[in-house]
């Protein structure tokens, strides 16, 4: 018998602190598609903030610690396009200047993977959740596309949702102007994009709206919401696992 894969899930610090019901969700579908799945509790911020923000010697800190947490298991999979991409892309080039250090998080970068790619591209698993009638839509985040080449994944699963209907908006692929920091530097600009995107979702009619990053989901929420838009939001992970019957939309208050 071929013995499960053993994987760590990075739970990341949005899904941590705004999010939780976004990690359970990880766990159920990484079991069900036949991992055994771990959370290690030694495991800190990606550092992407620092990273963006030139603080390279807070981010390498970080990453050292991350080296030590996720060295013993098979994979580690992140439900964040954007963490992904920080640890498989970036972190890295943080240790140039050390060959032992970057070999280990070269090690670390190459087993990592974006939640919905690695159930795709990995354990070619279709998830088998309950029937969800309703016409939603997904943004693809710039991070998880751009770096990570997760586009047609979260596609394909979703096709496995009975009663689901994806309707595409006329720029999918568009930044929402969440971006980290860039938000926090360039508010006006990051208003004028999120303004644009949430025209974009609305036009599509359709009543949810779905991504696999944190960041871009509590950006758009909080616009739809400051538009008054009917549009419920989540994570692609809560629809995959069904648990939206359980959880509140993304921006909305448990009842």
């Amino acid at each position: 018998m071929t013995a499960k894969p053993r994987v760590a899930l990075f739970v990341t610090c949005l899904v941590d602190l705004h999010r939780p019901s976004v990690g359970f969700a990880s766990i159920a579908l990484l079991e069900a598609a036949g991992c055994t799945v771990e959370v290690p509790r030694a495991q800190t911020c990606c550092g992407q903030p620092a990273y963006n923000a030139g603080d390279r010697a807070t981010a390498r800190d970080l990453a050292i610690g991350l080296i030590t947490a996720f060295s013993a298991y098979d994979y580690i999979v992140v439900p964040s396009g954007s963490c992904g991409g920080m640890l498989a892309k970036h972190m890295p080039h943080l240790f140039d200047d050390d060959p032992n250090l970057r070999a280990e998080a070269d090690r670390l970068a190459a087993k990592t993977h974006e939640l919905t790619s690695f159930l795709v591209d990995v354990m070619k698993f279709t998830p088998t959740p309950p029937p969800l009638p309703v016409t939603a839509t997904y943004h693809d985040s710039c991070a998880g596309l751009r770096e990570l080449g997760v586009k047609a994944q979260p596609r394909a699963l979703l096709g496995a949702v009975p009663g689901l209907t994806l309707t595409e908006m006329t720029e999918p692929e568009i930044c929402c102007g969440f971006g980290g920091t860039f938000c926090v530097k360039y508010p006006d600009i990051s208003t004028r994009m999120v303004t644009e995107k949430t025209a974009d979702i609305e036009a599509t009619e359709a009543e949810l709206l779905l991504a696999g990053d944190m960041g871009c989901l509590l950006n758009m929420a909080g616009r739809l919401s400051r538009n008054g838009a009917a549009v419920e939001v989540r994570h692609v992970a809560e629809v995959l696992a069904g648990i939206t019957s359980d959880t509140p939309a993304i921006g909305k208050p448990a009842t």
